[in-house]
């Protein structure tokens, strides 16, 4: 579902994807690449398309480069089939932010955020309100802090894990409806192409 021509286009000229320019032009050896280029390049490269889609579910911009399909307009035999794919596009918007890493997701971020405030926070009870009577008292509830915030990731974690591979069985799933449904004279999967992204123009 990602339009590699929107991909390239992206690449070369918005400002987001500047690392991942930077690596194509390494790649090319040359600072000028057209898209073309670009495009032979991540098909040979594909840790170049991997970065370009995480940096989008990073900034929730979204790697589902195709517009739900509108059902009035199909024949009616091609309608349930194209509800399904509509059923499954949306889904997949929804859970494509599981298919980061959980150690680079936003979630691990705040984690360790609330941690480090919690520590300070410890210090300044201790130190500057002259609580040292207390500190073993405090020290074992940042501790207990601790605890619940590595039993916290774990679930998360579980949770990354379980809809990335939801994520991945579901889109290959609703590639071979929209195939099926093209093949079937029902749709054209390029007139489904979102040709460029609203957050960009």
């Amino acid at each position: 579902m990602i339009h590699l021509q929107r991909v390239a286009k992206e690449i070369k000229h918005v400002g987001l994807y500047d690392l991942i320019l930077q690596d194509v032009q390494k790649v090319a050896g040359k600072n000028r690449v057209t898209e073309d280029e670009i495009i032979e390049i991540i098909k040979s490269t594909p840790n170049i398309l991997e970065d370009y889609k995480q940096i989008n579910v990073e900034y929730n911009v979204g790697n589902i480069h195709l517009n739900n399909i509108d059902i009035k307009s199909l024949k009616k035999e091609c309608q349930e089939e194209a509800k399904k794919v509509n059923e499954n596009l949306d889904h997949l918007r929804e859970i494509e932010q599981y298919t980061l890493e959980f150690e680079q997701s936003p979630t691990l971020v705040f984690i360790f955020s609330i941690e480090f405030f919690l520590i300070f926070s410890v210090q300044y009870f201790i130190v500057l309100m002259n609580l040292k009577e207390w500190q073993y008292l405090i020290y074992g509830l940042f501790l207990s802090s601790v605890f619940v915030a590595w039993w916290y990731a774990k679930k998360i974690k579980k949770r990354y894990e379980i809809n990335s591979k939801i994520f991945e069985e579901k889109y290959i799933q609703t590639l071979d409806m929209i195939s099926k449904l093209e093949n079937n004279g029902c749709l054209k999967k390029s007139d489904l192409i979102i040709e460029e992204c609203e957050e960009h123009v």
